[in-house]
């Protein structure tokens, strides 16, 4: 998690705007056809030219990849499609709604978007939701408020032609407390995705979301089809030393493989998070081949996202090695 990254969250985290029912403008798809009202599974396996076709699943590109760049504005949101098939031969594309958080209700903002996708024949596949509130709140008012907040981005995703939403499920207060904020928070989201066509999913991202078994646990109460998980394979850091979630080093982790073990049967995506490599283009931090045969095991066959956050290492080469690595160990499994 950069500092970058930190700070915003923080910083974000009080700016909240709720957004009512889906507009008629938002009932159209990447595809041009109308939105149905059954959440979408997104496990399709075509979409990167590049991708060899015997991989079990389909790489995407997660736009943090690009942070640095998109936050010291050398690259628009709206170029992000064109450079992703570009630049990296991946036409499918994750969004971060930190980068045109203003413009979720925009719908000339998000035709233009979309026109580009088209254009360029890239497939929307989610939005990183981040800095709507607490969907893991003990107290009801916040939590609604988050719920609410939530709204306008899952109206968002419907329009360009996403199949998903990854929000965050945390919260203050005792692990048991904020594991049945959770539960019900993401059951009202999810209940409104429901009726947009939309997946709600949590990524593990600190505190109590690194805990797989805790994570489980919330999975199991809320028992929706359209509400899932999306495992990163870097973020399962418990606690840190700060003061707040992001703040200072991690002195609690839970352990990376068996917290994807126990997500995965509740996955609609995957994060392929990586911050240095080896001489050999082997992901330091994370055993690759470990991490897939997980994956696979589990009969994942959806989008698996590339999530380079190396603070020292170049993003452009960055994405492209962990490409040229999830490719080398797609192929062998």
């Amino acid at each position: 998690m950069s500092t970058n990254r930190r700070r915003f969250l923080q910083q974000l985290g009080g700016l909240t705007a709720g957004f009512g029912a889906v507009s008629t403008g938002f009932a159209a798809c990447s595809d041009g056809t109308p939105a149905t009202d059954t959440p979408k599974t997104d496990t399709s396996t075509a979409g990167t030219a590049a991708t060899p076709a015997k991989m079990f699943f389909t790489i995407s590109l997660a736009q943090w990849s690009l942070h640095k760049d998109l936050f010291d504005k050398k690259l628009d949101n709206l170029d992000f499609p064109l450079v992703s098939k570009r630049d990296y031969g991946i036409d499918v594309v994750e969004y971060v709604n930190q980068f045109f958080k203003d413009k979720a209700k925009d719908e000339k903002y998000l035709a233009e978007l979309l026109k580009r996708c088209k254009d360029n024949g890239v497939k929307n596949h989610l939005i990183m939701v981040d800095g709507e509130g607490s969907l893991g709140s003990p107290d009801d008012k916040e939590r609604l408020k988050a719920v609410e907040n939530h709204y306008q981005w899952v109206d968002a995703a419907k329009y360009l032609g996403c199949a998903t939403i990854r929000v965050n499920a945390h919260g203050e207060g005792s692990r048991e407390d904020v594991q049945k904020a959770a539960i019900d928070g993401l059951s009202r989201l999810g209940e409104y995705g429901a009726k947009a066509g939309i997946n709600v999913i949590v990524e593990n991202h600190g505190g109590y979301t690194s805990d797989g078994s805790w994570l489980v646990g919330v999975m199991k109460g809320v028992n929706k089809p359209n509400v899932g998980t999306l495992p990163d394979f870097g973020n399962f850091c418990v606690k840190r030393d700060g003061k707040g979630m992001y703040d200072g080093n991690c002195i609690e982790e839970y352990d990376r493989y068996k917290g994807t073990q126990e997500m995965m049967p509740y996955a609609k995506g995957v994060s392929a998070k990586t911050y240095d490599f080896d001489a050999q283009g082997n992901c330091i931090e994370t055993d690759y081949y470990k991490m897939l045969k997980i994956v696979k095991d589990a009969g994942f066959t959806g989008y698996i996202g590339i999530e380079f956050e190396g603070s020292k290492g170049d993003p452009v080469e960055g994405i492209k090695k962990t490409k040229a690595l999830l490719e080398k160990v797609g192929a062998a499994l």
